[in-house]
């Protein structure tokens, strides 16, 4: 009885030791860790934040947890209100839209940017019945899921064009096989070529790329770009290629106050991040990273303080 009771005893006193242990472990997991919200599972988004967690996840120090995302739009308010969102990868056009839709406002006082990445093609896939974009007015087009970055840069570019399409709101890998069916005239990804989503469609499944009119309307916004056999060699023949239009990729974050503890630990992966760059560049990453450059500016963003900061450190040292 007297040893029952002495390890009831030692129980009870080792309860709040073990508490107090529990709780600093999940200090020590949280302090180091980013989560960033990137996009779909075919996109390139998901693909450049599992990059950026295999080069740079130190474990306890700095672990990178790479998150399925729904899209520009809905990546900006995840950053501003998700819990253990840090960082998210967004279209550049993003910040300009909800200025001018007013959904968040003062946007520009509370999201900076990290880096500008890479551009990403607009890719206009339709049925071989389709010979120009004119030819889509009137028809179902998808646009992506509502809310996304896809959805709202298709708005813009068919609006641009003056082509009266009927939008849809699917997931893309539906809007693919309604599209092989038939009952989607066309379907719209913004994604980084090579886009994972496409790579196994060839001609012989009754679609195409179709090439996007490079007018100096659309050409205000957007910059010129193009496909090759090289980036679809199943779907262009060699040597073919598509015009189309791009837009820049970001990474953003929340733009956290100096000293707090989420300021912190954003810092200490900007430091890394820029530090481990040309890890980026080379074979397995994704080829994408070859386009980044860390010094370009991005016009209506304002960059995040530790990254100015270690850039000016990358430039002291070339």
């Amino acid at each position: 009885m007297a040893l029952a009771i002495a390890g009831l005893i030692g129980c009870l006193l080792s309860a709040p030791a073990m508490a107090q242990q529990s709780r600093n472990l999940a200090e020590k997991i949280n302090r180091g860790t980013v989560g960033i919200i990137s996009g779909g599972v075919d996109g390139t988004y998901i693909r450049i934040a599992t990059d950026l967690a295999s080069v740079l996840d130190t474990g306890d120090e700095l672990r990178v947890v790479p998150i399925v995302g729904k899209g520009s739009i809905q990546n900006i308010a995840d950053i501003l209100y998700l819990k253990g969102i840090d960082i998210g990868i967004v279209q550049s056009d993003v910040l300009a839209h909800i200025r001018r839709e007013n959904i968040y406002p003062n946007i520009e006082r509370k999201v900076s940017y990290i880096t500008k990445l890479y551009n990403e093609e607009f890719h206009l896939l339709v049925s071989r019945d389709i010979g120009s974009v004119r030819d889509l007015a009137g028809r179902q087009v998808n646009f992506g899921v509502a809310g996304s970055g896809t959805f709202m840069t298709a708005s813009i570019v068919f609006d641009t064009l003056d082509v009266d399409v009927r939008p849809v709101s699917l997931d893309q890998a539906l809007a693919l096989e309604r599209l092989k069916t038939g009952e989607l005239g066309g379907m719209v990804y913004v994604a980084g070529k090579p886009a994972r989503i496409f790579s196994d469609i060839t001609a012989d499944d009754g679609v195409r790329l179709l090439p996007v009119p490079l007018s100096p309307a659309l050409l205000d916004t957007y910059l010129p770009s193009r496909f090759s056999s090289d980036d679809y060699p199943r779907l262009l023949a060699a040597g073919e290629t598509v015009d189309t239009v791009a837009v820049g990729a970001v990474m953003a974050v929340y733009d956290w106050q100096p000293g707090t503890p989420r300021y912190v630990k954003v810092a200490r992966f900007v430091d890394a991040f820029f530090g481990r760059f040309g890890d980026f560049q080379v074979s397995p990453r994704h080829r994408k990273w070859l386009e980044v450059s860390l010094t370009a500016e991005l016009p209506g963003w304002r960059r995040f303080g530790p990254a100015e900061r270690a850039l000016a450190k990358v430039k002291g040292a070339n």
